[in-house]
């Protein structure tokens, strides 16, 4: 259960008043003390997050966050962050108490909700120290209620049992074959090059994520580095689709057939966690860079840096050599994004194995409404290697 990627994870989050019951309710979900629990307004600051299985649902992500309606600098921090993390989340349960309600700070989170198209419950805590009728108003007002107590577990169950079903309305099956790009009993073959900033002793997780997809889907897979290419494909008898590292590219499409499908991990992840035809189009501003443009190269994962790194190393120098130009480029990794990046000329963003793909819509979001074009690392790489068309093809973009 632990080791599923968190972004393959469906992400529900806790939001609430200061001293709602929050904490404790995210302790009773997760069945264990993972938040502090105290009657001082404000004891949670910085969100807590914890990876739990929520049978039968599966792995899931619970985030506890900072209470709404707090006051000061930090307060104000506090309730900015507990908003961001709202456009990458699936699911919400909104902790109420019912003897200090706030409805209007409630209403507004509502707003953000409906705005954000998250589904919610509003989960009255503390049921042993409310009155009755005081329950039975709030339930009869606001229909997508759950009452509990933290100290019976019977209503506990109940809640995980409803968020059971509410998260199985939001699941879409899954296509059949590798990421529906290949039939059952078809033929996946992996180029994975062996380099400085491949791991030691394991695959990357894009890689991981395609051949377990393949396995799970009755797709035969063939892993091999470019150097041993050749000799696979005169093995196979069947090739449905060739997948690489976006590094790659250029060297895989001189090996096989001109009329074999070909694509990137990172291509993948743009069309499972992103908008591919939006970062094929952000690719026009490419030629449109002039000299002195701000470059945002944004990662999902954090990692040392080499001398090979795509990021910091190869994006910048293809992007150099593409626009002909002097350009300026700043980094972000993992969940760090702006908020206004509306002093970029272009975003070039990974490919989003470690975020949902809400957090990687929302970010796009931001880019459209700055103006700001974003592209992805297999996209510009394919692009540099005059194999965009090929590489994008067989998602029919």
């Amino acid at each position: 259960m632990h080791t599923t990627p968190r972004g393959m994870r469906r992400h529900v989050a806790i939001f609430g008043e200061t001293n709602s019951g929050k904490s404790a309710l995210f302790n009773a979900v997760l069945g264990a003390e993972a938040a502090i629990v105290s009657d001082v307004s404000g004891t949670t600051t910085d969100p807590v997050v914890k990876l739990m299985e929520l049978l039968p649902h599966g792995p899931i992500t619970l985030i506890d966050t900072g209470g709404l309606g707090d006051t000061g600098s930090l307060g104000e921090q506090r309730m900015r962050r507990t908003r961001e993390i709202l456009e990458g989340i699936d699911f919400a349960l909104y902790a109420i108490d019912a003897a200090s309600f706030n409805e209007e700070v409630y209403h507004d989170m509502r707003s953000a909700f409906e705005q954000q198209r998250t589904p919610h419950i509003a989960v009255l805590t503390k049921k042993e120290e409310q009155r009755l009728e005081q329950l039975a108003l709030l339930t009869k007002k606001y229909r997508n209620t759950c009452v509990v107590s933290v100290y019976d577990q019977t209503s506990i169950d109940e809640l995980k049992h409803r968020l059971c079903e509410e998260l199985s309305r939001l699941d879409t099956p899954s296509p059949d074959g590798a990421f529906g790009l290949v039939p059952p009993g078809g033929v996946a073959v992996v180029v994975a090059p062996i380099d400085s900033a491949a791991p030691s002793g394991r695959l990357i997780l894009p890689q991981n994520r395609f051949i377990r997809d393949c396995l799970d889907n009755g797709v035969r897979v063939n892993c091999t580095t470019p150097e041993y290419l050749e000799a696979v494909l005169r093995e196979s008898a069947r090739v449905d689709i060739v997948v690489t590292d976006s590094q790659a590219f250029k060297e895989v499409a001189q090996i096989i057939p001109d009329d074999m499908p070909l694509t990137s991990f990172s291509v993948l992840g743009a069309y499972e966690k992103g908008d591919l035809g939006e970062f094929v189009r952000g690719i026009q501003a490419v030629s449109r860079l002039t000299d002195g443009a701000k470059i945002l190269v944004a990662e999902a994962c954090t990692h040392n840096a080499t001398h090979e790194d795509i990021a910091r190393v190869k994006l910048p120098a293809l992007l150099a050599k593409l626009s002909g130009k002097q350009l300026t480029f700043e980094y972000t990794a993992g969940r760090d994004f702006p908020a206004q990046p509306g002093d970029f000329a272009l975003v070039v963003h990974c490919g989003s194995c470690n975020l949902t793909r809400r957090e990687t819509l929302a970010r796009l979001e931001r880019a459209a409404q700055a103006g700001v074009p974003v592209t992805n690392f297999g996209v510009l790489l394919a692009h540099g290697a005059g194999i965009l068309g090929r590489a994008v093809e067989p998602f029919g973009v």
